[in-house]
């Protein structure tokens, strides 16, 4: 429900704002602070008027900021939608690397892959989809590897659990 309320705002955005990478990192930074503890809880709160928290998210941006941006964080105050801003970001980055043809992916392995296989799985994606991939590593404790761009929804899993009980299967199946 979130993000059909969130790209309706994008949507808004992309409409009256020329620079929307500028508007894409703003909003990238707002959600990275409104990820802290003390800030979920002042937006959440009932007790925290609307006021406050656009004075709050104000703040945050300082006061060389575009005005169309400041009033785009008071129209969402004003609706109670400041918590959205994170579910914005994603969305407004997700149109962009849409537009762009240019997609962010994440490899999760135990062990850290070198630069060279890094770049053969990018370009193994990119033949695959024809988008332009840019993957970084994650560790993680995947006896394989994992490669997930979400906005393509591309998810690739290779575990050598998996591929033991698919050997044992065949083995069976052929005897």
């Amino acid at each position: 429900m979130d993000e059909l309320i969130a790209k309706r705002y994008v949507k808004a955005l992309a409409e009256s704002v020329s620079d929307l990478k500028a508007v894409a990192a703003i909003l990238n930074a707002l959600a990275k602070a409104m990820s802290a503890k003390e800030v979920k809880e002042a937006i959440a709160s009932p007790l925290v008027s609307a006021e406050k928290k656009i004075d709050l998210i104000l703040s945050a941006l300082g006061s060389d900021v575009d005005s169309k941006i400041v009033n785009f964080i008071k129209i969402l105050g004003e609706n109670k939608r400041i918590d959205l801003i994170p579910v914005i970001a994603k969305v407004l980055n997700a149109d962009l690397q849409k537009a762009s043809n240019k997609y962010e992916g994440v490899i999760e392995t135990q062990e850290k892959l070198d630069a060279g296989a890094i770049k053969k799985l990018e370009k193994a994606l990119h033949q695959y989809t024809g988008a332009k991939i840019k993957l970084s590593q994650k560790k993680s404790d995947l006896d394989g590897l994992h490669v997930i761009v979400d906005d393509l929804g591309v998810e690739v899993n290779f575990s050598k659990k998996r591929v033991q009980e698919q050997l044992i299967d065949f083995i069976v199946k052929s005897i």
